[in-house]
């Protein structure tokens, strides 16, 4: 397998790992009598969405090859999956395979023993995934994740339509972006759609404003925890850019009620309501799902987040989940989890999933794919999101992800109400601050 010509660090993945530790209910597959949660029978939980078939028929030729231990499936959305998984992980009543982001997480569910140690047992897998991606599954230099999925960077989408409309060049700089943002909104178009419901999707703001004004390491004295870590200059600038934004209109009057869920950020921009979303990857095949017309004839344009005048960042870091992964429960037979590693090994990211999730636009976190996008119908994104990953100095972990779960809410908690404007830089500093001696 060819190799990339330059190194990807993902240094904002390691960071949190050595130090720390997507879903409408619907069934899937064959249902074993232990059900999803039984210690006695594989099961699994994944999120709905885009990729939802590919889980599915994963599992399905899983079952196909193991009729007598079929997978019991289940499927949630992203915020009631984060709300069952933690009281099911807590109870012992886990599903087989946990999905999970890495990071705080997963720490977590290896101090509290919730996991497995899989070191060793899950070569097979780890040989075909991106190397650095899969380290992003270890927790103190043992393996307790492997990828499951596609690398997702966070990407700035737009309407190529809107764009030559109004005569505005995509954005590769802080002040072309404003420049856009009062374009846009003179002409009473919503400039960047943003799902504050969700109010996730706010995180991706902070995130690269802080990496392109102060650079990777204001972060990581944050995950490691150092005093006043937040007081940092770049986390106050990086929120004044953002109040910066709402003021400027960028967000629109109705962001608090625009959930990220639904798809509803990405249909104001396929149905001209919107001209940008800061967004992951993942909702590119969102587009694809919901507005095949508007991707295929070319609406869809992408980029890496604008540069911030004066910032010592690379702009050619990104932020982001370098993929999801499975996990297995500590609280499974183990018979059962000797099951689900064979399954991690044999099924998940082999050529039948890789070929998948190309189909959907989506990148697997598997390795050597430089020659795979060429006559694709989405060659154009998975190129530009491919080599945006590998050519990256820096890919950092979503914070909500990359932070133990207690401080990663107040964040969410404290970073909507500089959406909202309820609150000023200094009390946001203050407030996360207090998490790191908590």
């Amino acid at each position: 397998m060819m190799q990339p010509t330059r190194r990807t660090t993902l240094a904002g993945l390691a960071l949190s790992i050595p130090t720390l530790a997507t879903l409408s209910a619907c069934g899937g597959g064959k249902q074993p009598s232990g059900g999803a949660g039984s210690p006695s029978s594989l099961s699994v939980w994944a999120l709905t969405g885009a990729k939802e078939d590919t889980y599915q028929a994963s599992f399905d030729a899983w079952d196909e090859a193991h009729p007598d231990t079929p997978f019991a499936v289940e499927f949630f959305a992203n915020d009631s999956y984060k709300e069952k998984i933690r009281t099911a992980v807590g109870s012992g009543n886990a599903p087989t395979l946990i999905f999970n982001w890495a990071g705080g997480t997963l720490a977590d569910y290896v101090a509290n023993e919730s996991v497995v140690d899989l070191s060793g047992k899950v070569d097979d897998v780890l040989s075909r995934t991106i190397e650095s991606i899969g380290k992003v599954g270890e927790v103190d230099g043992a393996q307790y994740g492997v990828p499951n999925n596609d690398t997702q960077p966070v990407i700035l989408y737009y309407s190529t339509a809107l764009f030559e409309e109004h005569s505005v060049t995509p954005p590769t700089t802080w002040d072309e972006l404003m420049d856009a943002v009062a374009t846009f909104s003179a002409a009473g178009i919503t400039p960047i759609s943003l799902a504050g419901s969700s109010v996730w999707p706010e995180l991706m703001y902070i995130q690269y404003l802080t990496d392109r004004i102060g650079g990777e390491g204001v972060f990581e004295k944050i995950v490691a925890g150092e005093a006043d870590a937040w007081s940092d200059p770049a986390i106050t600038a990086a929120l004044e850019a953002i109040i910066e934004l709402v003021d400027a209109g960028a967000f629109g009057d109705n962001f608090g009620s625009v959930s990220a869920d639904a798809g509803a950020d990405a249909a104001l921009v396929h149905t001209g309501q919107a001209a940008m979303l800061l967004q992951g990857s993942w909702v590119y095949g969102t587009f694809k799902q919901d507005a095949p017309d508007f991707v295929a004839d070319g609406g869809l344009g992408f980029l890496n987040f604008p540069a911030k005048d004066g910032g010592t960042g690379d702009p050619a870091n990104v932020v982001g989940n370098p993929a999801n992964y499975w996990s297995v429960s500590a609280s499974a037979d183990e018979d059962v989890q000797e099951l689900a590693i064979q399954y991690l090994n044999e099924f998940n990211l082999n050529q039948d999933m890789v070929d998948d999730f190309l189909a959907m636009g989506a990148i697997p976190a598997v390795s050597g794919l430089e020659d795979s996008f060429g006559g694709l119908e989405d060659e154009d994104f998975l190129s530009f999101a491919y080599d945006m990953v590998l050519s990256a100095p820096h890919f950092q972990l979503s914070w909500d992800q990359a932070l133990a779960p207690a401080p990663a809410q107040e964040l969410l908690n404290t970073l909507s109400r500089i959406f909202l404007g309820e609150i000023q830089p200094d009390e946001f500093v203050a407030n996360m601050n207090a998490t790191l001696s908590a």
